[in-house]
């Protein structure tokens, strides 16, 4: 068993309240009985891009457990990279990777600067073909990013989803070791498929916003629902994944 936490859209914005409530999810998964084998943070880390946000950020995502953080459309690479990930400050695109034991989880970067809406880059899908040929052929891959390629009928969300699909398609299509895709940006947790493969979405910590139906007036934006995250089990290359609140 492979066991992946996935946290997604923190927001940190320098205030108590969604500090508070990442601590929370911090606090679970790191007093776990039986620790997940890694952490994935799927973007939206900070409200603004502001430095003082990715320090609090940084003071908060803290665990013994490897961890990957990634951006989404709410950050700035600059100071994501300089605060979070103690690298030179850099716009290019923030592609990162981790080898635990059989399985590789390729962190792509589907933020868009200045933008709310994703896109994989060309330099990103090369990033990923390039990782995907130099893994071993029994490794077992999952890749990650912000933005759904998917629609979720979501009133908020569907505008501003995964623009450019086809490369990222062709090259899932084209690899038999990835077990699944995994990315945020929908503040609710939900399950569909992409290219053949499972492709599931993390809630939020901070929100969770509600789907088309919900309302007849408009999107629905709950705050008070408590925060959430996503456990995914690799079963051999089936993926089993549970999707977890934490109240006070």
């Amino acid at each position: 068993m492979f066991l992946l936490a996935q946290i997604s859209d923190t927001h940190f914005d320098g205030t108590d309240r969604y500090r508070e409530r990442a601590q929370r999810i911090m606090a679970f998964v790191n007093g776990l009985p039986t620790p997940p084998d890694a952490i994935v943070v799927t973007g939206d880390i900070v409200d603004h891009g502001l430095v003082a946000e990715y320090e609090q950020a940084r003071a908060v995502l803290q665990s013994p457990i490897p961890m990957l953080i990634g951006p989404g459309n709410h950050d700035d690479r600059a100071p994501f990279r300089e605060v979070l990930l103690g690298e030179a400050a850099s716009t290019a695109p923030s592609n990162q990777s981790l080898r635990v034991r059989d399985v590789l989880v390729l962190l792509a970067d589907s933020s868009i600067p200045g933008a709310p809406q994703g896109a994989l880059a060309p330099e990103t899908i090369a990033w990923l073909q390039a990782e995907l040929d130099q893994a071993p052929r029994d490794t077992r891959v999952v890749i990650a990013f912000h933005h759904p390629p998917a629609t979720l009928f979501s009133p908020i969300v569907d505008p501003i989803k995964l623009t450019t699909i086809e490369s990222l398609a062709a090259l899932v299509r084209g690899d038999d070791r990835i077990a699944a895709l995994l990315c945020g940006h929908a503040h609710t947790a939900a399950a569909s498929i992409f290219a053949g493969r499972p492709l599931r979405i993390g809630p939020s910590t901070a929100a969770t916003l509600a789907p088309a139906w919900e309302s007849a007036d408009g999107p629905v934006v709950d705050c008070d629902a408590p925060p959430s995250l996503a456990f995914h089990v690799l079963d051999g290359m089936r993926i089993v994944t549970h999707f977890r609140t934490v109240g006070n």
